[in-house]
């Protein structure tokens, strides 16, 4: 290990600081460009010791977890707390940029879709307990260790509000030590609360959860390892007017601001359209919408999600015929014998894209796609393929929906000719 001072020169894809030395790149963790810093060096990675120059883009941290002057950033949460909000929104939107030039799209990118504190409606915890409490938190930066919130600036105020209710119920779910993720959703009736990687609890210990859970108000619905345990109140989210049970512990955008708005744009993209395909639909974010102004056939590999989507459509008066399809789109993505009957086709994949399904797009001769995607790398992938086969990139709308993280979703929205 050395020490020694350097500037910070560029912000890199991960959020770290990068400073150009004779003896190469030096990634360095919360510092923004422009900071002069003293850093322990170990080979290309640095640690900030003290901040000799502080970077007019530096601001203070707006959490106490973040770390004293937001240098250390302790929580492991977020990793951008220290920079101020216009330079690190351009820095987000230059993500989505760079990523799509990379692949030689050069494409008007809008500007970012801002999050803001208090948003965050889906909140994935690391959880311990100890002999007389439950660690609950994130773990710090490249580590095992759990920071304990006593606040969380970026979540909904109903669960950054309810911390130590969290922790009475995820202690009393979990008969040791081991940790476990608690997943914790806001929905319209109460929290779901999902944790997994609990042990099996006994009778004993399952009655003791259930009358803990009981014991706490606003509470819709707890499971374990996918099981539902507990369920005062069925969980309800609103997918346009729809009403929907998500499974437990399944997907939902993470707030429902950027939901609003990647909606708003693939419903205004798919204009007139009278048969739409929604890939990867989950339980409905956009299916259920798209399906007041079109028949939809929505495709989705997980079984509980497709069904919870099937359920809604079914009870929801208003919308055109919806049908649903559970199927791999890794494996055996939709043909372009059997997509050719849309008029419009969204896609919202895992951040591994739709690579497999991409390239049987073109062949159907569908005119408008959108894509909806939460990894920019993959996202102009799967650009690529559709504009070398002939589709213009019309817009792309890059959306922050995990404040002070360097993860930026985006909606391209793709025309033929």
């Amino acid at each position: 290990m050395s020490t020694e001072t350097v500037t910070i020169d560029k912000l890199g894809a991960e959020g770290d600081g990068i400073a150009y030395t004779e003896a190469g790149p030096v990634y360095v963790p919360f510092t923004v460009p422009g900071d002069r810093v003293a850093i322990a060096r170990v080979k290309n990675r640095g640690t900030v010791m003290s901040v000799a120059e502080a970077s007019p883009d530096r601001r203070d941290a707006p959490c106490r977890h973040f770390g004293p002057d937001g240098v250390n950033g302790a929580c492991g949460g977020c990793s951008l707390q220290h920079m101020a909000d216009e330079p690190y929104r351009a820095w987000k939107r230059q993500l989505v940029v760079d990523a799509l030039k990379a692949r030689g799209l050069t494409p008007d990118v809008g500007p970012l879709v801002a999050a803001h504190p208090g948003e965050r409606r889906r909140v994935v915890f690391a959880a311990r307990r100890t002999e007389k409490a439950l660690l609950l938190g994130f773990n710090q930066a490249e580590s095992h260790h759990i920071v304990d919130l006593a606040e969380c600036p970026v979540a909904v105020p109903a669960i950054a509000g309810r911390l130590d209710v969290l922790r009475r119920i995820g202690r009393a779910l979990s008969p040791n030590a081991d940790p476990f993720k608690l997943t914790v959703t806001e929905t319209m009736s109460g929290l779901d609360i999902a944790a997994d990687g609990v042990k099996k609890p006994d009778e004993r210990q399952r009655r003791a959860a259930i009358e803990a859970v009981l014991a706490e108000r606003g509470i819709a619905r707890v499971s374990l390892n996918g099981e539902i345990l507990v369920e005062p109140a069925r969980p309800v989210l609103d997918f346009g007017g729809a009403s929907v049970a998500p499974p437990p512990g399944g997907f939902t955008q993470a707030t429902r601001q950027a939901e609003e708005v990647m909606a708003a744009i693939v419903l205004d993209a798919i204009g007139k359209a009278k048969r739409v395909a929604d890939l990867f639909a989950g339980s409905g974010t956009f299916a259920l919408r798209l399906a007041r102004k079109a028949r939809v056939h929505a495709v989705e590999g997980d079984a509980a999600a497709i069904a919870a989507l099937d359920q809604a459509a079914r009870t929801t008066q208003g919308l055109k015929p919806v049908t649903v399809e559970r199927r791999d789109l890794f494996r055996r993505p939709l043909m372009a014998s059997e997509l050719k009957v849309f008029d419009a086709i969204v896609f919202d994949p895992p951040r591994a894209g739709a690579e497999a399904q991409v390239k049987e797009i073109p062949k159907s001769g569908v005119k408008t796609i959108v894509a909806v995607s939460c990894n920019p790398l993959t996202l102009a992938r799967d650009l690529s393929i559709l504009t070398a086969a002939g589709y213009r990139i019309a817009s792309v709308t890059p959306i922050d929906q995990f404040l002070w993280t360097p993860h930026v979703e985006a909606v391209a929205v793709l025309v033929k000719g």
